[in-house]
């Protein structure tokens, strides 16, 4: 590998390093919020009077009937979410009835609870000032049914849930209106700052807390992670939360009913600017929240100060209404936590992986003191195979064929040239080791890692590319073959790409949320050892073109650069010098690596 490929694939490792997956909703397609119907756009709605208004063409109804719903308002609107649901039961998420449209061009039909056409959202980003659609009346429709609809004035200009008409059955009499003194819904209050930052003195007595690493104090270390839950009341009916961690942009925690991420009750502390978004959700796998919220939750504070985000909050023991993806405490969890760079705005864009887990553990239960793991032992397997197997008898190997050959031309080892022989056993020892690292993953994620990024794929290529270099060399030409060149050009070249792709693998691998070693630092060794390794290269191919005189030899011997003759014995001396100061070398970052594997 050439200092300039060597240059060009540290610049394409550290692109696709910071490469992330964008989503957006200007299609309309918004069934996972069907539920809280709240935009996932990083900011709360408005508590202002909305500018919006649904009306219908009656106020009483009979099943079958198709009744007229028009939203309508004055300021253009780009985006919306219209449901009927049950006006006797406000905090219920089923919707109720079907709709039909009046302008498909424009509005579309989505299936929330499981029941097609139950919903209508936008199409595009289109600005429109009036929507008109058919609600169809279900034959077991309740005797009262209200609309709902969240409008989008502008991305972080929105209205969720304004209630729009209630309507009745036939011979039902309607309720008196609501008082309208309600106070605002929980989530649109105003998170105060705390007064200081926490501390973990009190861990194991009055609070449970899980720290990573352990001992740590988030009131002295701005990247300790600290959890800490404190039962509230004197019937002990809440819980306080208090989550700290590094200020890069977001921490959370997750409540989980096993040890993968997916399906889990997820608490949020988000970096917004100068301020803290403190917000629930819920995560079906390892994706972006969804039905981002802050229902549930009260005695919302945070503080952002000396490096450190830090956010504490309330919450029921028992919910009083039983959502998707909400776990009351009163159970064992796994418990979870996960940070990230994203700015609250952007947190839907990023996938949120477990960063730190621990042990099943009752929230209510007796306080005690959790411990941390950032990696389960069969990933750390995988991150040692496959750093051994392409940083140290993988590179050694090909070094061997590419520089040593002339060295020992006359030297056997079983029947075959020595030089031979080192490296088939090397290189048999590297493809050994890349198929077992490259089965583990599988066996952790029980399947394909849909969000993984560029590594799961690089390391399929590494594996396709490895396995066909055995297989070329049982059908190579003899060595006095006129086709023989065409097998040491391929067998060079793909052991080439193979060597180049196991690197970027390599830089993309340490920054998984499984495996994640210390940054910036783990990344810093990694470009040491491509430079070191690119140093030796370009030193022992300036003495391979001005040292040695080349020649045509048969056998083996002829290389894919041309062969050599044999050298002198003090410059094989020098060389086999070399050749051990690069094992060492390379032996010194690969334990480097692999220490911070060990400490994770």
């Amino acid at each position: 590998m050439s200092p300039v490929g060597l240059c060009c694939l540290l610049f394409v490792c550290v692109s696709v390093c910071y490469w992330v997956p964008a989503g957006c909703y200007g299609n309309g397609m918004v069934t996972n919020v069907c539920g809280s119907m709240e935009p996932q756009h990083g900011v709360y709605g408005q508590t202002t009077s909305s500018p919006y208004h649904l009306t219908t063409n009656t106020t009483t109804f009979n099943p079958g009937d198709r009744i007229q719903v028009v939203l309508s308002g004055t300021r253009y609107f780009i985006g919306f979410l219209l449901e009927a649901r049950d006006a006797i039961n406000p905090d219920s998420v089923s919707t109720v009835g079907t709709f039909t449209l009046t302008n498909p061009d424009r509005t579309q039909l989505l299936t929330c609870n499981e029941q097609q056409g139950s919903a209508v959202s936008h199409t595009s980003e289109a600005t429109k000032t009036e929507v008109i659609v058919i609600w169809n009346v279900p034959q077991d429709s309740p005797t009262e049914v209200q609309f709902l609809v969240t409008v989008v004035s502008q991305y972080n200009l929105f209205w969720v849930k304004v209630p729009g008409p209630i309507i009745y059955q036939h011979g039902v009499t309607p309720r008196p209106p609501r008082s309208t003194t309600t106070p605002p819904p929980m989530w649109t209050t105003t998170p105060s700052i705390l007064p200081g930052p926490f501390d973990s003195d009190t861990c194991g007595q009055s609070k449970s807390c899980l720290l990573d690493p352990p001992g740590c104090d988030p009131k002295e270390d701005p990247h300790c992670y600290f959890l800490s839950m404190t039962t509230e009341g004197p019937d002990k009916t809440s819980v306080m939360f208090e989550l700290s961690g590094p200020a890069e942009g977001y921490i959370s925690f997750a409540l989980s009913r096993d040890t993968w991420m997916g399906k889990d009750d997820v608490y949020m502390c988000v970096k917004d600017g100068d301020r803290v978004s403190v917000s629930t959700a819920f995560i079906s796998g390892r994706t972006h929240p969804e039905d981002q919220s802050q229902s549930g939750i009260s005695s919302v504070s945070w503080r952002l100060a000396d490096g450190a985000i830090q956010c504490r909050l309330s919450r029921p023991v028992k919910l009083a209404h039983q959502e998707p993806g909400r776990y009351d405490l009163d159970q064992e969890y796994f418990l979870f936590l996960a940070n990230g760079q994203a700015e609250y705005g952007k947190i839907r864009r990023h996938r949120l992986q477990p960063l730190v887990s621990t042990r099943k553990k009752r929230i209510t239960g007796p306080p005690e003191v959790l411990t941390g793991s950032r990696g389960p032992t069969i990933m750390k397997a995988h991150g040692v195979l496959m750093l051994l197997a392409w940083m140290l008898t993988g590179s050694i190997g090909t070094f061997i064929a590419s520089f040593y050959r002339s060295d020992w031309p006359n030297q056997t080892l079983l029947g075959q040239k020595i030089w031979f022989q080192v490296h088939r056993g090397l290189m048999v020892l590297t493809v050994t080791l890349t198929i077992v690292a490259f089965c583990l993953p599988f066996f952790y994620r029980k399947g394909w890692s849909k969000h993984a990024g560029v590594h799961p794929y690089l390391g399929c290529c590494v594996l396709a590319l490895s396995l066909c270099q055995p297989i070329m060399a049982v059908f190579r030409p003899l060595p006095d073959s006129h086709r023989r060149y065409i097998f040491n050009w391929a067998h060079w070249g793909v052991g080439s790409l193979t060597e180049i792709m196991a690197v970027a693998a390599m830089f993309l691998g340490m920054r998984q949320s499984s495996l994640l070693l210390p940054q910036p630092w783990a990344t810093h060794v990694l470009i040491g050892y491509v430079t070191w390794l690119g140093s030796f290269r370009l030193l022992l191919l300036i003495h391979k073109h001005l040292y040695v005189k080349k020649s045509l030899g048969s056998d083996d011997q002829q290389a894919i650069h041309s062969g050599q003759p044999g050298p002198s014995s003090w410059g094989s001396f020098l060389k086999s010098l070399v050749l051990a100061a690069l094992a060492l070398g390379n032996s010194g970052f690969l334990i480097a690596l692999l220490s911070s594997i060990a400490e994770i």
